[in-house]
């Protein structure tokens, strides 16, 4: 039934979106395109005017998504050759947690009110929300909620309640205006298919719903009276089941059909299917064919994630959040990760290597002994997200003297961030959450060096994905479930993901050299993780800035 028929999977990243064109029977990859975001992450000042943005600021634009839609898919369709009738369903992917405000017809505020920066999406790694992140912690703490263990302790400043809580206390006629609040992943298939929904996955890890509800108004009345009836702004469409009069959106599930609209700009045919809305990362799952409890997969890109389903349910120290059905159906979801990882070493060689690249350090970096430049490094260059869920801490660099080179200095940092790595796998099993299997998908398994630095560190083999374009082909895989090609995403990943099993196997001596120096990252991580020292030197920062 699945021969010469055809799905469209649609990733939206931080600076550009891709499109791929995959065959329904087998996974093949037959053609993609990527569109460019002309505003890429708005960071300074705010599009076409004077109006600029404070520290730790990172929008997006909505425009920019839409045009994905207009160029990449026809595109991809074109490269790919086949016939857009036999093209039978498209499923997307977003950055999470990206949630703008909208009217409730989903107008982008800030297509109204452009020169209002909380009027545009923020984007994942906004991070501007912390203060009122630590009071949703602190009063949830006090209080004992019962989801609060499901996020490891911590809820993070880049999720939907700390931004909400940001725009209402720093913008309140923002706020006023906000009818609704919406991750970007809804916010496409809305504009695709005329129908408003909310998926699982998106609710669960970035809008705090556990066991069947958000937090009480009660609760957050407590943190701010205006911001009792947030829950409001979060309403859900007519797909899935009604859970506390509450409606989210399996994953795999059929959305709705694509508008005449929305036919128009990607040159598919109307009536097509549109898959659930699903995040990157959770996504990349099915396309390495990963969704059996125990294999994590470690998305490595500008940042990283940690996704791995298990039958069962425990708190980990430090998850970004545990939710059931929140990879596939029928299993707990579990999601940590590293806020920055790739955008680490980009800002290393942009900034500190002129005229060096990536190709040229690894290469020198690869020469060394493992400890053989003297240093050891903390990867919270972008803050900590797991364990520490604290975006307030900042990278450290300990060891370098007149003798350190530009080449010792990347090597550290790689490290660095393998070390961070170690430190989530190692949480999960003290936890009682077994890792049996860890799979590498993303942009920087072109680098082997750093993935041998990986599976030596991690003292692991490495499997890695079978495609360059993961969550892409994730979000195919799910429109052909959608599309009713396959009864699940684990037969539909069965067939169409793809991994290789061991890709990268450890290296007994390197991985002892290694234990050593991660010894000496462990002693750093808990000196500088109670954050007094280096909250300090972020309030010093903040107030110069004002």
């Amino acid at each position: 039934m699945n021969a010469n028929k055809y799905v469209v999977g649609v990733d939206f990243g931080t600076l550009s979106g891709r499109a791929v064109v995959v065959r329904v029977n087998d996974g093949a990859e037959l053609g993609s395109a990527v569109h460019e975001y002309t505003h890429r992450v708005i960071e300074t000042t705010l599009p076409g005017t004077d109006v600029g943005l404070g520290p730790d600021w990172a929008l997006q634009s909505p425009q920019d998504w839409i045009d994905v839609l207009r160029t990449a898919v026809p595109e991809a369709v074109a490269a790919a050759g086949v016939a857009p009738e036999d093209v039978i369903g498209i499923g997307t992917d977003f950055t999470a947690c990206t949630v703008l405000p909208t009217t409730a017809d989903g107008t982008p505020l800030c297509f109204e009110t452009p020169a209002q920066p909380h009027a545009w999406p923020k984007l994942w790694k906004h991070h501007a929300a912390q203060p009122h992140a630590d009071r949703i912690n602190e009063l949830a703490a006090t209080r004992g909620e019962s989801w609060l263990p499901r996020y490891g302790g911590k809820i993070s400043s880049e999720w939907e309640f700390a931004k909400g809580l940001q725009v209402l206390e720093e913008a309140p006629e923002v706020y006023a205006r906000t009818e609704r609040w919406i991750e970007a992943a809804d916010w496409i298939i809305w504009q695709l298919t005329g129908v408003e929904s909310r998926n699982i996955c998106t609710a669960g890890y970035k809008g705090i719903f556990q066991d069947g509800d958000y937090p009480s108004e009660d609760f957050l009345a407590a943190l701010n009276p205006g911001f009792a009836g947030f829950a409001a702004k979060l309403a859900t469409g007519t797909v899935g089941d009604k859970v506390n009069g509450t409606t989210l959106a399996p994953l795999g599930g059929l959305a709705g059909r694509l508008t005449v609209r929305a036919a128009e700009w990607t040159g598919l045919p109307e009536g097509v299917a549109v898959a659930v809305g699903n995040v990157d990362a959770h996504v990349t799952s099915a396309a390495a064919d990963a969704v059996a409890p125990g294999q994590m997969v470690a998305i490595m890109g500008t940042s990283t994630c940690h996704i791995m389903p298990s039958d069962q349910l425990a708190e980990v120290p430090g998850m970004c959040g545990v939710v059931r059905d929140g990879i596939v159906p029928g299993l707990w979801g579990y999601e940590a990760g590293q806020s920055a990882v790739g955008d680490i070493f980009a800002w290393f060689t942009d900034t500190f290597a002129p005229g060096s690249d990536h190709e040229r350090l690894t290469a020198l970096a690869e020469q060394q002994a493992v400890g053989q430049h003297g240093l050891v490094a903390l990867d919270w260059f972008g803050g900590n997200r797991s364990v520490l869920v604290d975006h307030n801490l900042s990278g450290v660099i300990v060891g370098q003297s007149l003798a350190t080179k530009p080449e010792d200095v990347y090597r550290a940092l790689i490290e660095s961030t393998a070390f961070g790595a170690r430190m989530i796998v190692e949480t999960f099993e003290k936890a009682g959450v077994p890792v049996e299997e860890f799979v590498v998908a993303g942009g920087l398994l072109k680098n082997r060096f750093l993935m041998q630095v990986y599976a030596d560190v991690l003292r692991r083999p490495l499997s890695v994905i079978g495609s360059d374009q993961g969550p892409a082909l994730g979000s195919a895989i799910h429109a052909a479930v959608a599309a009713g090609a396959y009864p699940g995403i684990e037969q539909a990943a069965a067939a169409m993901g793809k991994r290789t099993e061991a890709a990268y196997v450890p290296d007994e001596a390197r991985a002892d050299a290694y234990d050593r120096l991660y010894a000496e990252y462990q002693r750093l991580h808990d000196f500088f993780g109670d954050g007094k020292l280096l909250h300090t030197l972020r309030a010093i920062r903040n107030e110069a800035h004002s």
